[in-house]
């Protein structure tokens, strides 16, 4: 045992010291480097992606500083015209047409889409352009007006009845088509009707002196003016990498009213609908979203912002962004660089620390093979290594010379081995002798048993049948006297009792002929297998009027057949009456006769097919050994085999087919006759 786990542990110490040089060799090229360098592209790829996403934070600030200009603009002005001298000498001076056309004049020079005059109960005094309606006069930043607090701006959503009673051109504008878009929340509408509107508002006087509110307002939806101003500002020539695009877009809602990102072939996302997650975490939460999003057909870093209405409620959000795609391709870029300069570098450097290393461990390996070699068998293996003056060496010299005093001893112990098989040979091959000699007595009694048995089978059959056949042959040539010439209508009738009473003297001489066929040799004529078949069937007529089996015939042989007729017969008989059997409840007999070839030499195949019960495969290959048989107390079992041995003689074949449930199918293969 302690012998046994010496040579088990010297090649597992071996592999270990292999394996640990190849790991200082190894580990830090091809493990620490590559972690570190992993550690490093995973910060690098975080504060690449922190970079990003501060950059966009820095866009929306700016966009988010024009907004708020414009609403700081925009109030300015309006409050600028309501204070201003022309405003108060027209008023005072002029009807309210011309005040009307000064409210044009200075609506067109501010750039608002409306421009109006109200006073303190909500009416209308002039208005540019001329309103067909009455709009809405109680919002926030009026009645702060009217109540004479500080001028105020903001963001507010009319409807469609409230724009279309300022402009219908307005209320027309600001309906959009919604595009379905992926990923976007679930909704029935199909068109986005109101319109975000920059709104102010600023004390001011009617012609009489009494308070009043001087309004304006600008309609976002579909500004694009506004939203490429935006877009200009924010991302300027030269601020993003070739192969980038900033965008800017300006949402009702989750619905982009003014922006320009392209749906396709130039077309604006005019209607499209922001992500279902976007919206839930701007519009819901509140929150400032600075995170990639797909945005219509792309990934962009984005940043959506909350847009608050003067009612404090969020109305709409403000979003710019640029494409992703050609940061993502210079990351990809830069990692692909630094794989493929480890990669260099390690095939470079590695083949150096395995020179340096197999030094060491390919003597050891030398030397684990060595004792592998001579455990499996092989004797005069040898490490062969060089003399060294290294402790490897030492270990390696002393090795051999033991193996070489091994090997002598080993050399002696096969020659007494030697002597002693031979030996032991001598006695074997004289016992073997002896047994083969015992085993061809025992057969030879076997086979004089059988013989015996046979013998006194057919002597008996012989002695029951002969005479019951001469005595009916008799009477039969007394019919034909007594009949006399009436004998002729009876012609075919007499002719078949006699070749049957003959066919029982056959089949007792075939019998004989099973248990000494040399002695036997029949003579042999040329048959159409068709006719031979037609002849067997009224022979077994009345076992099968004794069943329901449907017969089909099938005679496609062209060919002649060189066999005893009777012999022949035979063969068939035995064959349908085996399927008869087969098919107690009835079934469908069939026989075919066809030309084969077996080998490349012409023949004829007899077809005996059955729908019967079948056999499994153990009893297929048993179904031609002598005194087999399947019928238990009806068979002799030699039916088969009598019919193989006559097959056989005329350089025939007989085989068999059989599935359990589906029948069996004998297929009888003869020569052509010469």
């Amino acid at each position: 045992m302690a012998d046994r786990a010496g040579r088990t542990d010297g090649p597992m110490r071996g592999r270990s010291v292999r394996f640990r040089l190849l790991a200082i060799a190894l580990l830090p090229m091809l493990v620490i480097l590559p972690l570190l360098l992993g550690v490093a592209v995973y910060r690098w790829n975080a504060r690449f992606d922190a970079t990003l996403i501060s950059k966009v934070n820095g866009d929306l600030t700016i966009a988010h500083q024009y907004l708020a200009r414009i609403l700081e603009k925009t109030g300015v002005q309006i409050r600028a015209l309501g204070l201003s001298a022309r405003f108060r000498d027209v008023e005072e001076h002029d009807p309210l047409s011309a005040v009307g056309d000064l409210l044009e004049t200075s609506r067109k020079e501010i750039g608002l889409d409306f421009l109006y005059l109200m006073d303190s109960s909500g009416k209308i005094l002039v208005s540019s352009p001329a309103f067909p309606g009455r709009p809405k006069g109680d919002w926030p930043i009026i009645t702060s007006a009217l109540s004479g607090e500080a001028p105020s701006a903001g963001i507010d959503i009319f409807t469609n009845d409230e724009l279309a009673a300022i402009s219908p051109v307005l209320a027309e504008r600001a309906r959009l088509d919604l595009v379905p878009t992926p990923n976007a929340m679930p909704t029935d509408r199909s068109t986005e009707t109101h319109g975000m509107v920059v709104h102010a508002a600023s004390r001011a006087t009617t012609p009489g002196g009494a308070p009043a509110a001087l309004v304006g307002g600008i309609l976002l939806n579909q500004n694009l003016e506004f939203i490429d101003t935006i877009n200009d500002l924010v991302y300027r020539a030269a601020s993003l990498p070739e192969g980038s695009q900033g965008t800017a877009t300006l949402f009702l809602d989750d619905v982009r009213i003014s922006t320009n990102v392209r749906l396709f072939e130039g077309r604006r996302a005019l209607g499209t609908r922001v992500s279902a997650a976007v919206r839930s975490a701007v519009m819901d939460e509140g929150r400032t979203w600075l995170d990639s999003a797909f945005v219509v057909n792309d990934w962009y870093i984005s940043a959506y912002e909350p847009l608050v209405d003067s009612y404090g409620k969020r109305v709409g959000m403000l979003y710019v962004g640029f494409l992703q795609k050609p940061f993502s391709a210079a990351k990809f870029e830069t990692l692909l660089i630094i794989a493929l300069a480890f990669i260099v570098i390690t095939a470079a450097t590695v083949p150096i620390f395995l020179r340096w290393a197999q030094s060491i461990f390919m003597p050891l390996e030398r030397v684990t093979t060595t004792i592998g070699e001579v455990e499996s068998g092989n004797l005069s293996a040898r490490t062969k290594l060089p003399a060294s003056g290294d402790e490897i060496g030492r270990v390696a010299f002393h090795l051999d010379t033991l193996l070489d005093q091994i090997q002598e001893r080993d050399r002696q112990l096969r020659e007494w081995n030697e002597e002693l098989n031979t030996r032991v040979r001598e006695r074997t091959r004289d016992l073997e002798h002896a047994n083969l000699k015992l085993e061809a007595t025992t057969k030879q009694l076997i086979m004089s048993e059988k013989l015996a048995a046979i013998g006194e089978i057919t002597a008996g059959v012989a002695h029951e049948i002969n005479n019951p056949i001469a005595v009916m042959q008799g009477n039969l040539d007394v019919i034909r006297s007594v009949i006399g010439p009436d004998v002729e209508k009876a012609k075919v009738e007499f002719r078949l009792l006699d070749e049957q009473i003959h066919r029982i003297s056959q089949i007792i001489t075939k019998l004989l002929q099973f248990a000494r066929p040399e002695e036997y040799a029949g003579y042999v004529e040329r048959h159409a297998p068709g006719s031979v078949v037609a002849d067997c069937l009224p022979l077994v007529q009345h076992l099968l009027n004794k069943t329901e089996i449907d017969v089909v015939r099938e005679d496609r042989a062209s060919r002649l057949v060189l066999m005893n007729r009777t012999e022949l017969q035979q063969v068939v008989i035995n064959l349908i009456v085996n399927a008869i059997h087969a098919m107690p409840d009835g079934g469908m007999l069939a026989l075919r006769s066809f030309d084969a070839e077996r080998d490349g030499n012409p023949g004829i195949v007899i077809e005996v097919a059955d729908t019967g019960v079948g056999m499994p495969a153990d009893m297929v290959e048993k179904v031609f050994d002598p005194f087999f048989t399947t019928k238990r107390r009806e068979g002799t079992g030699l039916g088969l085999s009598i019919s193989q041995t006559l097959i056989k003689r005329q350089r025939g074949q007989i085989t068999v087919e059989s599935e359990v449930g589906r029948g069996s199918i004998f297929r009888v293969w003869l020569p052509e006759a010469d």
